[in-house]
Protein backbone atom coordinates (compact mmCIF):
# COMPACT_ATOMS: atom_id res chain seq x y z
CA UNK A 1 0.00 0.00 0.00
CA UNK A 2 2.81 2.43 0.86
CA UNK A 3 4.70 1.75 -2.39
CA UNK A 4 1.55 1.92 -4.49
CA UNK A 5 0.44 5.27 -3.10
CA UNK A 6 3.99 6.65 -3.33
CA UNK A 7 4.15 5.73 -7.02
CA UNK A 8 0.78 7.35 -7.62
CA UNK A 9 1.91 10.67 -6.14
CA UNK A 10 5.11 10.99 -8.19
CA UNK A 11 4.94 13.71 -10.84
CA UNK A 12 4.79 12.38 -14.40
CA UNK A 13 7.84 12.59 -16.58
CA UNK A 14 10.83 10.64 -17.80
CA UNK A 15 12.79 8.73 -15.13
CA UNK A 16 15.90 10.47 -13.93
CA UNK A 17 19.10 9.04 -15.31
CA UNK A 18 21.94 8.25 -12.98
CA UNK A 19 24.87 10.61 -13.31
CA UNK A 20 28.56 9.89 -12.78
CA UNK A 21 29.67 8.78 -9.32
CA UNK A 22 31.20 11.67 -7.41
CA UNK A 23 34.60 11.13 -5.92
CA UNK A 24 34.44 10.71 -2.15
CA UNK A 25 37.99 9.55 -1.46
CA UNK A 26 40.85 11.97 -0.93
CA UNK A 27 43.64 11.65 -3.48
CA UNK A 28 46.45 9.67 -1.81
CA UNK A 29 49.20 9.88 -4.42
CA UNK A 30 50.00 10.73 -8.03
CA UNK A 31 51.75 8.06 -10.09
CA UNK A 32 53.19 9.04 -13.48
CA UNK A 33 53.22 6.20 -16.00
CA UNK A 34 55.69 6.59 -18.82
CA UNK A 35 54.76 5.57 -22.34
CA UNK A 36 57.39 4.07 -24.74
CA UNK A 37 57.16 6.96 -27.23
CA UNK A 38 59.43 6.76 -30.29
CA UNK A 39 61.93 9.48 -31.06
CA UNK A 40 60.41 12.67 -32.48
CA UNK A 41 57.10 12.32 -30.58
CA UNK A 42 55.47 15.42 -29.05
CA UNK A 43 54.33 15.37 -25.39
CA UNK A 44 50.60 16.12 -25.14
CA UNK A 45 50.04 16.08 -21.38
CA UNK A 46 48.39 13.35 -19.33
CA UNK A 47 45.27 11.23 -19.44
CA UNK A 48 44.09 10.80 -15.84
CA UNK A 49 42.45 7.65 -14.50
CA UNK A 50 41.31 7.49 -10.88
CA UNK A 51 41.71 4.01 -9.37
CA UNK A 52 40.17 3.08 -6.03
CA UNK A 53 42.12 0.48 -4.10
CA UNK A 54 42.31 -0.93 -0.60
CA UNK A 55 45.32 -2.38 1.16
CA UNK A 56 44.93 -4.84 4.04
CA UNK A 57 48.11 -6.06 5.65
CA UNK A 58 49.11 -7.43 9.01
CA UNK A 59 51.68 -5.54 11.06
CA UNK A 60 53.60 -6.50 14.16
CA UNK A 61 54.76 -3.38 16.01
CA UNK A 62 57.17 -3.45 18.94
CA UNK A 63 56.75 -0.55 21.33
CA UNK A 64 59.90 -0.05 23.36
CA UNK A 65 58.63 1.66 26.47
CA UNK A 66 61.22 3.60 28.42
CA UNK A 67 61.54 2.76 32.09
CA UNK A 68 62.87 5.22 34.62
CA UNK A 69 63.59 4.94 38.30
CA UNK A 70 62.81 8.19 40.04
CA UNK A 71 64.88 9.56 42.94
CA UNK A 72 62.04 8.64 45.34
CA UNK A 73 62.11 4.97 44.26
CA UNK A 74 59.13 4.92 41.90
CA UNK A 75 59.27 3.25 38.47
CA UNK A 76 57.96 5.21 35.50
CA UNK A 77 57.04 3.42 32.26
CA UNK A 78 56.10 5.24 29.05
CA UNK A 79 52.38 4.75 28.30
CA UNK A 80 51.17 2.86 25.27
CA UNK A 81 49.45 4.79 22.46
CA UNK A 82 45.70 5.22 22.94
CA UNK A 83 43.54 2.40 21.67
CA UNK A 84 45.96 -0.48 22.28
CA UNK A 85 44.03 -3.29 23.99
CA UNK A 86 45.59 -6.53 25.16
CA UNK A 87 48.34 -6.53 22.60
CA UNK A 88 46.10 -5.50 19.69
CA UNK A 89 46.02 -2.10 18.04
CA UNK A 90 43.05 0.22 17.42
CA UNK A 91 43.10 -0.22 13.63
CA UNK A 92 42.53 -3.96 14.05
CA UNK A 93 39.76 -3.35 16.55
CA UNK A 94 38.02 -0.86 14.26
CA UNK A 95 38.16 -3.34 11.40
CA UNK A 96 36.68 -6.09 13.59
CA UNK A 97 33.86 -3.88 14.88
CA UNK A 98 32.98 -2.58 11.42
CA UNK A 99 33.08 -6.01 9.79
CA UNK A 100 31.10 -7.70 12.56
CA UNK A 101 28.47 -5.02 13.20
CA UNK A 102 28.04 -3.41 9.79
CA UNK A 103 29.26 -6.28 7.60
CA UNK A 104 27.55 -9.02 9.67
CA UNK A 105 30.67 -11.24 9.50
CA UNK A 106 30.82 -13.94 12.15
CA UNK A 107 33.65 -14.17 14.69
CA UNK A 108 34.85 -17.47 13.23
CA UNK A 109 35.12 -16.04 9.71
CA UNK A 110 36.85 -12.93 11.00
CA UNK A 111 39.47 -15.12 12.66
CA UNK A 112 39.96 -17.08 9.44
CA UNK A 113 40.23 -13.88 7.40
CA UNK A 114 42.85 -12.38 9.70
CA UNK A 115 44.81 -15.63 9.81
CA UNK A 116 44.88 -15.59 6.01
CA UNK A 117 46.36 -12.08 6.16
CA UNK A 118 49.12 -13.33 8.43
CA UNK A 119 47.74 -12.12 11.77
CA UNK A 120 47.41 -15.02 14.19
CA UNK A 121 44.35 -14.57 16.39
CA UNK A 122 41.90 -16.97 18.01
CA UNK A 123 38.13 -16.83 17.84
CA UNK A 124 38.01 -16.24 21.60
CA UNK A 125 40.26 -13.20 21.25
CA UNK A 126 38.06 -11.87 18.45
CA UNK A 127 35.06 -12.17 20.79
CA UNK A 128 36.96 -10.31 23.52
CA UNK A 129 37.83 -7.45 21.19
CA UNK A 130 34.18 -7.20 20.10
CA UNK A 131 32.57 -7.28 23.55
CA UNK A 132 34.95 -5.87 26.17
CA UNK A 133 36.21 -2.36 26.99
CA UNK A 134 33.33 -0.73 25.13
CA UNK A 135 32.36 1.74 27.85
CA UNK A 136 32.64 4.71 25.48
CA UNK A 137 30.13 3.10 23.08
CA UNK A 138 27.75 1.89 25.79
CA UNK A 139 27.66 5.33 27.38
CA UNK A 140 27.07 7.05 24.05
CA UNK A 141 24.28 4.64 23.16
CA UNK A 142 22.51 5.50 26.43
CA UNK A 143 23.02 9.22 25.82
CA UNK A 144 21.60 8.90 22.29
CA UNK A 145 18.46 7.21 23.62
CA UNK A 146 17.92 9.91 26.24
CA UNK A 147 18.54 12.74 23.79
CA UNK A 148 16.25 11.13 21.22
CA UNK A 149 13.37 10.62 23.65
CA UNK A 150 13.79 14.08 25.18
CA UNK A 151 13.48 15.90 21.86
CA UNK A 152 11.22 13.52 19.95
CA UNK A 153 7.99 14.70 18.37
CA UNK A 154 7.27 11.05 17.62
CA UNK A 155 8.88 7.64 17.88
CA UNK A 156 8.07 4.35 16.19
CA UNK A 157 8.61 1.02 17.91
CA UNK A 158 8.81 -2.64 16.98
CA UNK A 159 10.20 -5.88 18.39
CA UNK A 160 11.58 -9.21 17.21
CA UNK A 161 12.62 -12.51 18.73
CA UNK A 162 16.10 -12.83 20.22
CA UNK A 163 18.18 -15.52 21.90
CA UNK A 164 20.36 -14.90 24.94
CA UNK A 165 22.02 -17.44 27.22
CA UNK A 166 20.11 -20.24 25.45
CA UNK A 167 16.75 -18.66 26.35
CA UNK A 168 14.12 -16.97 24.22
CA UNK A 169 13.99 -13.20 24.53
CA UNK A 170 12.82 -10.15 22.62
CA UNK A 171 14.68 -7.18 21.13
CA UNK A 172 12.76 -3.91 21.12
CA UNK A 173 13.54 -1.10 18.68
CA UNK A 174 12.91 2.53 19.66
CA UNK A 175 13.66 5.34 17.23
CA UNK A 176 12.61 7.87 14.64
CA UNK A 177 14.27 9.63 11.70
CA UNK A 178 17.13 10.88 13.93
CA UNK A 179 18.15 7.97 16.16
CA UNK A 180 17.74 4.26 16.84
CA UNK A 181 18.22 2.23 20.01
CA UNK A 182 17.85 -1.50 20.66
CA UNK A 183 17.21 -3.17 24.02
CA UNK A 184 16.92 -6.91 24.64
CA UNK A 185 15.06 -8.58 27.50
CA UNK A 186 12.95 -11.61 28.30
CA UNK A 187 9.47 -10.04 28.46
CA UNK A 188 7.12 -8.36 25.99
CA UNK A 189 4.92 -6.85 28.70
CA UNK A 190 3.92 -3.21 28.94
CA UNK A 191 5.93 -3.00 32.17
CA UNK A 192 9.11 -3.97 30.32
CA UNK A 193 8.45 -1.49 27.52
CA UNK A 194 7.79 1.37 29.95
CA UNK A 195 11.00 0.47 31.80
CA UNK A 196 12.89 0.87 28.50
CA UNK A 197 11.33 4.29 27.94
CA UNK A 198 13.02 5.51 31.14
CA UNK A 199 16.29 5.36 29.14
CA UNK A 200 18.40 3.92 31.93
CA UNK A 201 16.82 5.77 34.85
CA UNK A 202 15.70 3.50 37.68
CA UNK A 203 13.18 5.60 39.60
CA UNK A 204 9.46 4.96 40.02
CA UNK A 205 7.59 8.27 40.25
CA UNK A 206 4.03 8.90 41.46
CA UNK A 207 3.05 12.22 39.89
CA UNK A 208 0.03 13.57 38.05
CA UNK A 209 1.04 11.83 34.82
CA UNK A 210 1.24 8.50 36.65
CA UNK A 211 -2.15 8.93 38.32
CA UNK A 212 -3.84 10.12 35.13
CA UNK A 213 -2.56 7.14 33.15
CA UNK A 214 -3.83 4.73 35.80
CA UNK A 215 -7.30 6.25 35.80
CA UNK A 216 -7.48 5.25 32.17
CA UNK A 217 -6.50 1.66 33.09
CA UNK A 218 -9.29 1.26 35.68
CA UNK A 219 -7.16 1.21 38.79
CA UNK A 220 -9.52 1.05 41.77
CA UNK A 221 -10.35 4.40 43.37
CA UNK A 222 -9.12 3.45 46.89
CA UNK A 223 -5.79 2.25 45.49
CA UNK A 224 -5.37 5.52 43.57
CA UNK A 225 -6.21 7.48 46.69
CA UNK A 226 -3.63 5.58 48.75
CA UNK A 227 -0.91 6.19 46.17
CA UNK A 228 -1.80 9.87 45.78
CA UNK A 229 -2.00 10.54 49.52
CA UNK A 230 1.29 8.91 50.52
CA UNK A 231 4.13 11.45 50.90
CA UNK A 232 6.64 9.23 49.07
CA UNK A 233 6.51 10.26 45.44
CA UNK A 234 9.89 9.09 44.08
CA UNK A 235 11.16 5.55 44.78
CA UNK A 236 14.79 4.83 43.76
CA UNK A 237 14.52 1.33 42.25
CA UNK A 238 12.33 -1.72 41.68
CA UNK A 239 13.07 -3.43 45.00
CA UNK A 240 12.17 -0.29 46.95
CA UNK A 241 9.01 0.12 44.83
CA UNK A 242 7.86 -3.43 45.60
CA UNK A 243 8.42 -2.79 49.28
CA UNK A 244 6.49 0.47 49.00
CA UNK A 245 3.47 -1.29 47.43
CA UNK A 246 3.61 -3.98 50.13
CA UNK A 247 3.59 -1.32 52.84
CA UNK A 248 0.52 0.25 51.21
CA UNK A 249 -1.22 -3.14 51.07
CA UNK A 250 -1.77 -3.12 47.29
CA UNK A 251 -0.27 -6.59 46.86
CA UNK A 252 -2.96 -8.08 49.12
CA UNK A 253 -5.87 -6.99 46.95
CA UNK A 254 -7.12 -9.96 44.91
CA UNK A 255 -8.90 -7.97 42.21
CA UNK A 256 -8.75 -7.65 38.44
CA UNK A 257 -6.84 -5.87 37.00
CA UNK A 258 -3.91 -6.47 39.33
CA UNK A 259 -3.32 -3.26 41.35
CA UNK A 260 0.44 -3.91 41.59
CA UNK A 261 0.85 -4.18 37.83
CA UNK A 262 -1.34 -1.17 37.08
CA UNK A 263 0.32 0.97 39.76
CA UNK A 264 3.79 -0.05 38.53
CA UNK A 265 2.93 0.87 34.94
CA UNK A 266 1.71 4.26 36.11
CA UNK A 267 4.84 4.90 38.18
CA UNK A 268 7.05 3.98 35.22
CA UNK A 269 5.13 6.38 32.97
CA UNK A 270 5.46 8.99 35.71
CA UNK A 271 9.24 8.45 35.67
CA UNK A 272 9.30 8.98 31.91
CA UNK A 273 7.49 12.30 32.34
CA UNK A 274 9.59 13.22 35.40
CA UNK A 275 12.83 12.99 33.39
CA UNK A 276 11.45 15.07 30.52
CA UNK A 277 11.18 12.22 28.03
CA UNK A 278 8.49 11.83 25.36
CA UNK A 279 6.70 15.05 26.26
CA UNK A 280 3.92 15.57 23.71
CA UNK A 281 5.44 12.76 21.64
CA UNK A 282 3.35 10.24 19.69
CA UNK A 283 4.22 6.53 19.82
CA UNK A 284 3.57 4.82 16.47
CA UNK A 285 3.28 1.03 16.60
CA UNK A 286 1.84 -2.02 14.85
CA UNK A 287 -0.90 -2.41 17.50
CA UNK A 288 1.04 -4.77 19.79
CA UNK A 289 -0.55 -4.35 23.21
CA UNK A 290 2.61 -3.47 25.13
CA UNK A 291 3.19 -0.39 22.95
CA UNK A 292 -0.22 1.13 23.64
CA UNK A 293 0.90 3.87 26.04
CA UNK A 294 0.77 7.67 26.02
CA UNK A 295 -0.34 9.32 22.78
CA UNK A 296 -0.57 6.32 20.51
CA UNK A 297 -0.95 6.04 16.74
CA UNK A 298 -1.52 2.93 14.66
CA UNK A 299 0.41 1.84 11.58
CA UNK A 300 -1.86 1.98 8.54
CA UNK A 301 0.13 -0.68 6.68
CA UNK A 302 -0.51 -3.20 9.47
CA UNK A 303 -4.17 -2.19 9.64
CA UNK A 304 -4.65 -2.72 5.88
CA UNK A 305 -2.78 -6.02 6.14
CA UNK A 306 -5.65 -7.40 8.22
CA UNK A 307 -7.98 -6.78 5.28
CA UNK A 308 -5.42 -8.11 2.80
CA UNK A 309 -5.16 -11.44 4.68
CA UNK A 310 -8.88 -12.20 4.33
CA UNK A 311 -9.58 -15.06 1.91
CA UNK A 312 -12.83 -14.69 -0.10
CA UNK A 313 -14.82 -17.81 -0.98
CA UNK A 314 -17.21 -16.40 -3.58
CA UNK A 315 -16.88 -13.90 -6.44
CA UNK A 316 -19.12 -11.46 -4.59
CA UNK A 317 -16.87 -11.61 -1.54
CA UNK A 318 -13.81 -11.11 -3.73
CA UNK A 319 -15.35 -7.99 -5.30
CA UNK A 320 -16.35 -6.61 -1.88
CA UNK A 321 -12.87 -7.25 -0.53
CA UNK A 322 -11.18 -5.63 -3.52
CA UNK A 323 -13.44 -2.56 -3.29
CA UNK A 324 -12.74 -2.18 0.44
CA UNK A 325 -8.99 -2.37 -0.09
CA UNK A 326 -9.19 0.16 -2.92
CA UNK A 327 -11.13 2.60 -0.74
CA UNK A 328 -8.53 2.23 2.03
CA UNK A 329 -5.69 2.81 -0.44
CA UNK A 330 -7.30 5.97 -1.79
CA UNK A 331 -7.94 7.20 1.74
CA UNK A 332 -4.33 6.45 2.71
CA UNK A 333 -3.02 8.40 -0.29
CA UNK A 334 -5.12 11.40 0.75
CA UNK A 335 -3.82 11.15 4.33
CA UNK A 336 -0.29 11.38 2.95
CA UNK A 337 -1.27 14.44 0.92
CA UNK A 338 -2.81 16.00 4.05
CA UNK A 339 0.41 15.41 6.02
CA UNK A 340 2.32 17.37 3.37
CA UNK A 341 -0.17 20.28 3.45
CA UNK A 342 -2.37 20.24 6.59
CA UNK A 343 -5.74 22.01 6.40
CA UNK A 344 -8.53 22.03 9.06
CA UNK A 345 -11.24 21.82 6.41
CA UNK A 346 -9.58 18.83 4.78
CA UNK A 347 -9.17 17.18 8.21
CA UNK A 348 -12.93 17.39 8.81
CA UNK A 349 -13.59 15.93 5.38
CA UNK A 350 -11.18 13.04 6.03
CA UNK A 351 -12.85 12.23 9.35
CA UNK A 352 -16.24 12.08 7.65
CA UNK A 353 -14.82 9.92 4.89
CA UNK A 354 -13.30 7.54 7.46
CA UNK A 355 -16.77 7.06 8.92
CA UNK A 356 -18.22 6.20 5.51
CA UNK A 357 -15.48 3.67 4.70
CA UNK A 358 -15.32 1.86 8.01
CA UNK A 359 -19.07 1.75 8.59
CA UNK A 360 -19.81 0.16 5.24
CA UNK A 361 -21.82 -3.05 5.16
CA UNK A 362 -19.26 -5.07 3.26
CA UNK A 363 -20.23 -8.65 3.99
CA UNK A 364 -17.18 -10.66 5.00
CA UNK A 365 -15.17 -7.58 6.07
CA UNK A 366 -17.94 -6.05 8.19
CA UNK A 367 -16.59 -7.19 11.56
CA UNK A 368 -13.03 -6.28 10.64
CA UNK A 369 -14.05 -2.78 9.57
CA UNK A 370 -15.95 -2.34 12.83
CA UNK A 371 -12.83 -3.41 14.73
CA UNK A 372 -10.71 -0.84 12.89
CA UNK A 373 -13.40 1.80 13.39
CA UNK A 374 -13.02 1.42 17.16
CA UNK A 375 -9.38 2.50 16.73
CA UNK A 376 -10.35 5.65 14.84
CA UNK A 377 -8.52 8.07 17.14
CA UNK A 378 -5.23 6.19 16.74
CA UNK A 379 -5.59 5.72 12.99
CA UNK A 380 -6.38 9.41 12.46
CA UNK A 381 -3.74 10.77 14.82
CA UNK A 382 -2.00 12.28 11.80
CA UNK A 383 -4.84 14.79 11.45
CA UNK A 384 -3.77 16.28 14.80
CA UNK A 385 -0.05 15.69 14.34
CA UNK A 386 0.80 15.78 10.62
CA UNK A 387 4.52 15.34 11.31
CA UNK A 388 4.15 11.71 12.40
CA UNK A 389 4.54 8.83 9.92
CA UNK A 390 1.55 6.76 8.84
CA UNK A 391 3.44 3.50 9.15
CA UNK A 392 6.25 1.76 11.04
CA UNK A 393 8.36 0.99 7.98
CA UNK A 394 11.30 2.80 9.58
CA UNK A 395 11.19 0.51 12.59
CA UNK A 396 10.83 -2.54 10.35
CA UNK A 397 13.92 -1.45 8.41
CA UNK A 398 15.92 -0.76 11.57
CA UNK A 399 15.09 -4.03 13.29
CA UNK A 400 15.97 -6.03 10.19
CA UNK A 401 19.62 -5.63 11.26
CA UNK A 402 18.82 -7.56 14.45
CA UNK A 403 17.01 -10.25 12.46
CA UNK A 404 20.00 -10.64 10.13
CA UNK A 405 22.36 -10.77 13.10
CA UNK A 406 20.24 -13.46 14.73
CA UNK A 407 20.16 -15.58 11.56
CA UNK A 408 23.90 -15.30 10.93
CA UNK A 409 25.42 -15.34 14.42
CA UNK A 410 22.67 -16.85 16.55
CA UNK A 411 22.27 -15.53 20.09
CA UNK A 412 24.55 -14.08 22.73
CA UNK A 413 25.81 -15.82 25.86
CA UNK A 414 27.29 -13.13 28.11
CA UNK A 415 25.83 -9.89 29.40
CA UNK A 416 28.76 -8.03 27.82
CA UNK A 417 28.00 -9.58 24.42
CA UNK A 418 24.33 -8.67 24.69
CA UNK A 419 25.07 -5.05 25.64
CA UNK A 420 27.68 -4.76 22.87
CA UNK A 421 25.31 -6.10 20.22
CA UNK A 422 22.44 -3.78 21.13
CA UNK A 423 24.60 -0.69 21.57
CA UNK A 424 26.70 -1.05 18.42
CA UNK A 425 23.75 -1.92 16.18
CA UNK A 426 21.90 1.11 17.51
CA UNK A 427 24.91 3.39 17.02
CA UNK A 428 25.39 2.09 13.48
CA UNK A 429 21.77 2.90 12.60
CA UNK A 430 22.01 6.30 14.29
CA UNK A 431 25.17 7.14 12.34
CA UNK A 432 23.36 6.31 9.12
CA UNK A 433 20.47 8.63 9.99
CA UNK A 434 22.85 11.43 10.97
CA UNK A 435 24.91 11.02 7.75
CA UNK A 436 28.00 10.05 9.74
CA UNK A 437 30.39 7.36 8.49
CA UNK A 438 30.24 4.47 10.97
CA UNK A 439 33.82 3.50 10.11
CA UNK A 440 35.06 7.02 10.82
CA UNK A 441 32.96 7.14 13.97
CA UNK A 442 34.61 3.96 15.27
CA UNK A 443 38.04 5.37 14.51
CA UNK A 444 37.25 8.64 16.26
CA UNK A 445 36.03 6.89 19.43
CA UNK A 446 39.01 4.51 19.39
CA UNK A 447 41.27 7.59 19.08
CA UNK A 448 42.77 6.70 15.72
CA UNK A 449 44.39 9.77 14.08
CA UNK A 450 42.40 10.91 11.07
CA UNK A 451 42.65 13.79 8.65
CA UNK A 452 38.93 14.57 8.96
CA UNK A 453 37.29 16.70 11.67
CA UNK A 454 36.44 15.15 15.02
CA UNK A 455 32.97 13.63 15.26
CA UNK A 456 30.98 15.26 18.08
CA UNK A 457 28.87 13.13 20.45
CA UNK A 458 25.98 11.63 18.55
CA UNK A 459 23.61 12.77 21.29
CA UNK A 460 24.58 16.38 20.56
CA UNK A 461 23.87 15.86 16.85
CA UNK A 462 20.46 14.39 17.70
CA UNK A 463 19.65 17.43 19.88
CA UNK A 464 20.81 19.87 17.18
CA UNK A 465 18.53 18.28 14.58
CA UNK A 466 15.63 18.26 17.03
CA UNK A 467 16.03 21.98 17.75
CA UNK A 468 16.53 22.94 14.09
Amino acid sequence: MERATAAATKPPGAPRRRGPLQERCALAQDVVLAAPAPAGSRFKGYEDVLVRDLRLEAQLIRYRRERWLTPDGRTLVAPLPPGVTGGFGPHLRRFLLAAHVQGQVTCERLGALLSGLGLAISKRQVVRLLTTQLDVFLGEDQAVLRAGLAGARWISVDDTAARHARADGVTTQIGNDRFTAFRTGFSKSRLSFLALLRAGHLEYVVNEAALASRRGRSLAGPALAVLAAHPTKIVPDEAAWRAHLTALGLDRQAVTPDPVTIASEGALWGAVEHHGLLREAVIVSDDAGQFRVGRHALCWVHAERLVHKLIPTTPAQARALQMTRQLIWWFYADLKAYARAPCPRRASALRARFERIFRRRSGMVLRLLARLHRRKAELLRVLERPEIPLHTNGSESDIRACVTKRKISGGTMSGAGLAARDALLGLMKTCGKLKVSFFRYLGDRLRIPDDGPAIPPLSDLVRQIASA
